[in-house]
């Protein structure tokens, strides 16, 4: 168990804890929340042993093994596959100790090293790459060839590999797509171990906690349940207070109206009642934020044309590759469309294209006469001037605002007093990412394009961003792995999928699942279901046709399924028989070393190998299931 016990921290003047305790029982996921800099992270630090308390003890099991996700990567000269591999520290021991060791303790490695499972270590590493989103071929390349974002999932990878009995995450999710969270989000569920999670996610925290410890007033402070029981928990609370009360109403009335919205644009029956029970639910969480220091609102310019910005024929692509052909698209006053895709799909590359970042090398962008476009990206952040501060940033749009305009509207951001006339460059990521927003909300656009917009967004922002949105007048496109901004501030999905951008008929869930088959059956695109149920009869002749041809669509599938068995059968029984000469207690002595090393690699290399075909066998099978129905 772990076990916090009037445990205070200080940071300069600033008490992050005082006296807080806290106790976490083997095998629990918590999600740990509270507000930027109310000390998260340095709680995380106490639990890896790398900071002290300044009063009180922080207690963790001695024996227990403990894995967390790196932010910065040391040995970047090494492969990824290499990388991932260290976050197994036994494993490593026993492969360097069966290179040196001899007689009886040569015997108990070997003995271990089966025990761990480690010769199907590589296999393991190699599934953790692809559901992270890696591509084959990926895991030979060099660290260093890797992006910044593409690290930190390796990182994330190697504390997955290391088998551990306390797992601590720090935002996980925030340089993943949506379907690597999902699958992210699965792997975390089936977790044994005791599990301590940052995350800003709310629909994350949803599926994977089960506990919720929130940093408030400088306590630790346990709540039972997933994110939306706590939300719950805290909304009863404050709701018996007369003013959270009253500012609740007002909440309610917003939300209602965006209801009401819906109800009048919504053509998909759907797609409408999963976003009108999303809708209703946050009218009774809204007193879990009436303490937030974020309310702000994103004015929409008054002109619009019709249509906004569209795409006619283009071409889209990068350095002589192309990612879209003759695409042809128009956004409309008003619209309010989630991108959907897999991890290089183009979804970035089509926001690019709609703000002019990106020209077409062929076919026409078309904007309309009072288009006014507000882009958030991650180089945003980096188009910062570091030297200036958040008010001058906006003086420098609007000469004539006052500096109280100015100061009012950076409040609702976050920048309140001093901090309006602050230096950018010491700034966090969220800090940084919060100005930019204020950057764009200050100019009225009547298009807000958003790529990622909740990185690094702690959860109060992310609702204060989900209200403005809702409120916003505008047109907004939105790429994003949150799921509940998604579900909350757009009308429609569209599918970019294989140099396509189409309609997706469906809501979130609909879309994982279609994920999921894609993945699994390797289709180049999405299953059309083009049948229809009706009560006209079907010629015998045309049901035979149709029967033959779908037994000449499975038959790759069939052939190669059979072939697969065929090749299990053989490495099963390759595998019986190296097992078989193990067993031979001469195999151990010491002048047999080089001959038990081979055995015990041919081992390895027939189990990896068998698992991967059973892997194989499973996902021809299920393929075969889809194609079937």
């Amino acid at each position: 168990m772990i076990e916090l016990n009037q445990v205070s921290l200080q940071r300069g003047q600033k008490f992050l804890l005082d006296h807080a305790d806290l106790r976490i029982h083997p095998g629990q996921h918590v999600g740990l929340i509270g507000a930027n800099g109310s000390g998260k992270s340095s709680l995380f630090q106490m639990l890896l042993g790398n900071l002290g308390a300044d009063t009180g003890h922080c207690l963790v099991p001695g024996q227990w093994r403990v894995a967390h996700m790196a932010q910065e990567i040391e040995n970047t000269q090494q492969n990824a596959l290499d990388h991932v591999l260290d976050g197994d520290t036994e494993l490593r021991r026993l492969q360097a100790l069966l290179k040196t060791c001899e007689g009886e303790a040569l015997a108990t490695a070997y003995a271990d090293m089966e025990h761990i499972d480690g010769y199907t270590a590589e296999s393991r590493a190699l599934q953790l790459l692809s559901g992270l989103g890696f591509a084959p071929g990926d895991e030979t390349k060099l660290v260093s060839d890797f992006s910044g974002g593409w690290r930190i999932r390796l990182n994330l990878a190697q504390a997955l590999m290391c088998p551990s009995d306390l797992l601590l995450l720090d935002e996980p999710t925030n340089h993943l797509d949506l379907d690597t969270t999902l699958w992210l989000e699965q792997w975390l569920k089936r977790y044994p171990g005791t599990l301590v999670l940052i995350s800003h996610d709310r629909d994350f925290l949803d599926a994977v906690v089960d506990r919720i410890v929130n940093v408030e007033a400088q306590k630790l402070v346990l709540y039972q349940g997933n994110y939306s029981a706590y939300e719950r928990q805290k909304a009863e609370r404050l709701a018996q207070q007369q003013v959270a009360f009253e500012k609740q109403q007002e909440r309610i009335s917003e939300i209602e109206n965006f209801v009401r919205r819906f109800r009048a644009k919504a053509t998909k029956a759907k797609q409408a009642q999963s976003r009108l029970k999303e809708l209703e639910r946050m009218e009774t969480i809204a007193p879990a934020h009436i303490d937030s220091p974020f309310h702000f609102e994103i004015p929409c310019f008054e002109k619009v044309s019709t249509p906004l910005v569209g795409l006619q024929q283009a071409n889209i692509g990068y350095a002589g590759r192309t990612i879209f052909q003759n695409l042809n698209l128009a956004l409309l006053p008003g619209a309010r469309i989630g991108l959907l895709g897999f991890n290089g799909a183009g979804k970035s590359t089509l926001v690019k294209a709609l703000t002019e970042e990106l020209v077409p090398t062929s076919g026409d962008r078309i904007a309309g006469e009072h288009l006014r476009i507000g882009y958030f990206a991650q180089h945003q952040l980096q188009a910062l001037d570091l030297d200036a501060t958040p008010a001058l940033h906006l003086q420098r749009l609007s000469p004539s605002a006052s500096e109280q305009e100015i100061r009012n509207f950076l409040g609702g951001f976050g920048f309140h007093g001093d901090l309006a006339l602050a230096t950018v460059r010491p700034f966090s990521g969220g800090e940084k990412a919060r100005l930019a927003l204020a950057i764009i909300a200050w100019q009225k656009p009547n298009l807000l394009l958003l790529d990622e917009p909740t990185n690094h967004l702690d959860l109060e922002m992310r609702h204060a961003l989900t209200v403005a949105l809702q409120a916003f007048e505008g047109a907004v496109v939105v790429v994003s792995h949150d799921r509940h901004l998604l579900r909350n501030t757009v009308e429609e999905f569209w599918l970019v999928h294989q140099g396509r951008v189409e309609i997706f008929d469906g809501d979130l869930d609909a879309y994982h699942q279609w994920a999921q088959v894609t993945l699994q059956t390797s289709l180049s695109t999405r299953t059309q279901q083009t049948a229809e149920d009706g009560d006209a009869k079907v010629d015998r002749k045309v049901q035979r046709q149709q029967a033959a041809a779908q037994r000449e669509k499975l038959k790759p599938l069939t052939q190669k399924l059979k072939k697969i068995e065929q090749e299990m059968e053989k490495l099963q029984s390759r595998l019986s028989a190296v097992e078989t000469l193990m067993g031979d207690a001469d195999l151990y002595l010491s002048e047999n070393k080089e001959k038990m090393q081979k055995l015990l690699k041919e081992q390895g290399e027939l189990k990896g190998a068998l698992e991967h075909a059973e892997l194989q066998w499973l996902e021809i099978s299920e393929a075969l299931e889809q194609a079937s129905v």
